[in-house]
């Protein structure tokens, strides 16, 4: 069901319409969520990516209408009101969504997890040693799901453990073991969850994509490609000269055979 302007409060009509204006300035419009991220962090975020980016923070209901009421002329932007986890806010701007999610993943820094945090991601504690001395640790390592045992006089973590999965809340002890291994599983940053273009929409595991293998598969593809297209004796300028240049050693093997 169509959710209606008239239903929000005088006082809230000027925030709908102003994101509603943004929405209508630019193209690229991406759905964030800001939760776990320190109101500072932000305005050092908002002033770093000032030039051609706008960032709207407002409660998620006045996002859902200012989407909703833009999809007649952004065509499909109103799937983004799925899109609006946790702490919400929109992102917009002109720029390539790729390169914009890859900008903001690269100024993100990381961070200790503290109690009652959302898990970003899954949270591993990698095998190997620790400074710690044996004792009650050991323990306490198993009570988070840490197998640890010792090894020249220290404690040692036996194997790569997941203590928290991805979307699950961080108990207050395994915070503090985290924290006394060093592990900082935490993000600060603008956390891209999903980008709007021209009717579109990108969501994060397609916007995290590896330049580098993405550029040999590519480049693996052309090959096999060019490959085949010998094999079954498609001319064209790419393969015109391997072409003849086997034509020629086919004629040549046969002109001796004949000689022969």
């Amino acid at each position: 069901m169509a959710i209606r302007a008239k239903a929000v409060p005088k006082d809230k009509h000027e925030a709908v319409r102003e994101v509603k204006d943004l929405i209508s300035k630019y193209k690229v419009v991406a759905a964030l969520n800001l939760e776990n991220l320190p109101t500072r962090q932000l305005q050092l975020m908002r002033a770093s990516l000032r030039d051609g980016v706008a960032i709207k923070v407002t409660k998620r209901r006045l996002f859902n209408i200012a989407l909703e009421e833009s999809k007649k002329s952004k065509e499909g932007v109103e799937k983004l009101i799925a899109e609006l986890k946790g702490m919400p806010a929109l992102l917009f701007t002109n720029e390539n969504p790729f390169s914009l999610y890859k900008k903001l993943e690269k100024s993100k820094s990381n961070a200790p997890a503290k109690a009652g945090q959302t898990a970003p991601k899954d949270i591993i504690v990698k095998a190997g040693s620790t400074n710690f001395a044996p004792g009650p640790i050991i323990g306490e390592l198993g009570a988070v799901g840490i197998k640890a045992g010792i090894d020249a006089g220290k404690v040692i973590i036996k194997q790569d453990s997941v203590v928290v999965k991805e979307g699950q809340v961080i108990k207050a002890n395994v915070a503090s073991i985290l924290g006394r291994l060093g592990v900082e599983p935490m993000e600060i940053g603008l956390n891209v969850v999903a980008v709007y273009e021209n009717g579109l929409i990108y969501k994060k595991d397609v916007l995290a994509v590896d330049e580098k293998q993405f550029i040999d598969n590519i480049t693996l593809a052309s090959g096999y490609s060019i490959n085949l297209a010998v094999e079954i004796g498609y001319a064209s300028k790419d393969t015109i000269i391997t072409l003849i240049q086997s034509a020629q050693r086919n004629a040549q093997g046969l002109q001796s055979t004949i000689k022969v």
